[in-house]
């Protein structure tokens, strides 16, 4: 099957896809042998500074401490109490401790050597363009934006970066697990012949929620305060959960056909998480994302308790098959020994050692194209209608207020399709 679509985005060949510039860079760690260097400290400390003091950002400071070599020197969040918080486990002096909208900023103009970006993601573009611009190395976590305006920035300075020889690595952490880099190596390799067909899937119960706090003695939460400490909930902030979550499995898809969907459709909704404690996304998707050469993919993601729960990814070739973790079934069985190190710990080791290294790792463009395929699929599911990926891409939409303060701004309406 061809059209205009396929001939702008050709699918790579199995050599191509691995000398690619997203190849070679997922590899780059375990080239340089971070695997036997974490936990062992090599001399020099990096100075790590920490925008974003909740829940998975003190996760990846601490990820980043247990790779080696570094030090948490500074911290920024919004919330004064997060902030202060994250200093007392760090040990961080308390002018070192920053908060407020600017806090990210202050933050910057330190001497840290690399910082973690770990605020929601409708930050991410604005904080990484900034760490760029202070010459700073960069773990960031996904996804990377909530719509095209931040995608095409991180892009932006993704480029940048390249040219200040800056690394920038992201939190899709499958990229930096041993047994799916030896899985994706084998079937590029041929494993399971030419991919036809795939699906993926995070179906699981529902997560956490933050309730407004209204005329206590310490007052109430305005609609931005709630809705930035309820940011899951919020399509402005988190980019809905097929975004915020499922991009880990779509980054998965996305790595192993080495190329993004070039058109997606599908269905969602909101059929239990329909108070507004849980803002305007919707609690379910269902879309059919189109690769180059006529691949499907089918993926679902849901968050409703009570339900089958599925994690994972497969891929299908005309020669076999495989769950793209540890295992190819059909001419070429094989099954991953076991061994490697902590993901969540493998990447901040991969970042350390491209430092030390002189040879950066940019990951910036691979997760900035996961993350539209993310926003894809859910503007699909929002609008009932076919999304393009180049027509996305182009796109003006940006969600989110133009100024950020405390006060007030409504809710945007669940979507409704068609």
């Amino acid at each position: 099957m061809k059209n205009s679509f396929f001939k702008e985005i050709p699918i790579l060949s199995r050599r191509q896809f691995m000398a690619s510039s997203a190849g070679a860079a997922v590899g780059a760690g375990l080239a340089l042998g971070a695997p036997a260097l974490l936990g062992q400290d090599s001399g020099k400390k990096f100075k790590v500074g920490l925008i974003g003091c909740g829940g998975r950002g003190t996760g990846a400071a601490n990820d980043n401490l247990k790779a080696y070599g570094t030090e948490i020197v500074a911290v920024a969040d919004l919330f004064p109490e997060k902030a202060e918080g994250a200093a007392r486990s760090f040990k961080v002096p308390k002018e070192k401790a920053f908060s407020g909208f600017d806090a990210y900023r202050k933050l910057l103009e330190t001497d840290v050597d690399i910082v973690l970006l770990a605020t929601p993601p409708h930050f991410r573009p604005e904080h990484l363009e900034a760490a760029v611009n202070a010459k700073k190395h960069v773990f960031m976590e996904k996804p990377v934006a909530v719509d095209p305006v931040g995608v095409r920035r991180v892009i932006a300075a993704g480029e940048k970066a390249k040219e200040l020889g800056l690394s920038i690595v992201a939190g899709t952490q499958r990229r930096h697990q041993l047994s799916y880099l030896e899985t994706v190596k084998r079937i590029q390799d041929g494993a399971i012949g030419d991919l036809v067909a795939g699906r993926c899937y995070w179906c699981q119960g529902s997560l956490w929620v933050a309730k407004r706090v209204v005329g206590t003695p310490s007052g109430s939460w305005s609609d931005t305060e709630w809705m930035v400490r309820n940011w899951l909930y919020f399509t402005w902030l988190s980019g809905d959960h097929i975004v915020e979550q499922h991009i880990h499995n779509l980054d998965v898809m996305n790595w192993f056909l080495g190329s993004h969907p070039v058109r997606a459709r599908g269905m969602g909704g909101r059929q239990v998480r329909t108070d507004s404690e849980f803002g305007n996304i919707f609690d379910h998707h269902a879309i059919d994302f189109e690769y180059p050469n006529g691949v499907h993919i089918f993926s679902m993601c849901r968050q409703i308790d009570g339900c089958w729960n599925d994690v994972s990814e497969h891929v299908v070739g005309t020669k076999g098959r495989s769950n793209c973790g540890d295992e190819i079934a059909g001419q070429n069985p094989w099954r991953f020994p076991g061994g490697g190190q902590n993901p969540y710990v493998q990447e901040h080791a991969d970042l350390l050692e491209s430092i030390r290294h002189g040879k950066p790792i940019n990951e910036a463009r691979q997760v900035a194209e996961s993350t539209l395929t993310a926003i894809m699929g859910r503007e699909a599911s929002y609008t009932g209608k076919v999304i393009v990926w180049e027509e996305l891409m182009k796109s003006d939409l940006r969600l989110g207020p133009e100024k950020y303060e405390f006060g007030p701004f409504p809710v945007e309406p669940v979507a409704r399709p068609g």
